[in-house]
């Protein structure tokens, strides 16, 4: 597999995050993210200590440290945030802002082009996020906090992405300490702000460790290899396909039902990510 083949992976299993999501559900969001995180972090120890690979997060950057611990971190806190403060489907939408900022700020990396395509492809694929999370913002003045933490949310993990591109040579094991030190804020926050839940049954717990393992883990591993080596522009636009398969598996868990606004959107996501790529294989 390539780099952006790797970044692909992710988009994949993010998909998955709503599913196990509701299968976590009487968890609040900070304890279940400190949870995930702990199971995704201990993964990601369990790898280095096999190959190694521990010696070798002596020489990362500090800077590198910071840009993973607050993009990981931050996007979450943001993204809760959001989500109490704004109507859910609004929130959603804004922070779902990200890949086409992928697609915009990636023009800005050395030794990188932006190219008419790349812009057309975002643009289709946002349009297709937006006619399957819903249009239009209500809530009323009071909702605007909400909605900037939304914009601050997609602020947040374009610009982690992008940015990553300038630690390449930072190997992926450091996302293990950029995991843990995740959970260990989620942590924090939990105590401060939220009740704690023991997960009720064995379905619980199962779809806890499955986020740990999945969406909440390898995802920002291979998402790493993905950002730092592959076509970050095409996997912004790629990105647009998350909510798409997010939405099908949930239809085939019977979570969901089909709707016009689920092949309108598959359409538009689809056709932004054939333009995307051809602009990059031009």
């Amino acid at each position: 597999m390539n780099a952006t083949a790797w970044g692909a992976l992710a988009i994949a299993l993010w998909s998955l995050l709503a599913l196990f999501t509701v299968g976590a559900a009487p968890v609040p969001p900070l304890q279940l993210n400190a949870m995930c995180f702990t199971i995704g972090g201990l993964t990601g120890a369990i790898w280095l200590t096999a190959t190694g690979g521990w010696s070798a997060l002596r020489d990362v950057p500090v800077a590198a440290y910071v840009l993973g611990i607050v993009g990981l971190a931050g996007y979450h806190l943001l993204y809760f945030s959001a989500l109490r403060a704004a109507p859910a489907a609004e929130a959603g939408l804004i922070a779902y802002l990200w890949p086409l900022l992928i697609v915009l700020f990636s023009g800005l990396l050395p030794g990188e082009r932006l190219r008419f395509g790349h812009l057309i492809g975002g643009l289709l694929g946002f349009l297709g996020a937006a006619s399957l999370i819903g249009t239009g913002l209500s809530g009323g003045t009071e909702a605007l906090p909400g909605y900037l933490l939304a914009l601050a949310c997609a602020l947040t993990w374009s610009g982690y992405s992008v940015l990553s591109r300038r630690f390449k040579d930072v190997q992926t094991g450091a996302v293990t300490v950029f995991c843990l030190a995740t959970a260990a804020l989620s942590a924090l926050g939990h105590i401060v702000f939220e009740a704690s839940v023991v997960p009720p049954d064995a379905t619980t717990w199962a779809a806890i460790a499955a986020l740990g393992l999945g969406p909440v883990g390898l995802a920002f591993f291979v998402w790493d290899i993905g950002v730092k080596r592959g076509d970050i522009k095409l996997l912004g636009v790629f990105s647009y396909a998350a909510p798409v398969l997010s939405t099908l598996v949930l239809i085939g868990a019977g979570l969901a039902t089909p709707t016009l606004a689920l092949l309108v959107a598959t359409a538009l996501i689809t056709s932004g990510a054939v333009v995307a790529a051809r602009a990059s294989s031009s």
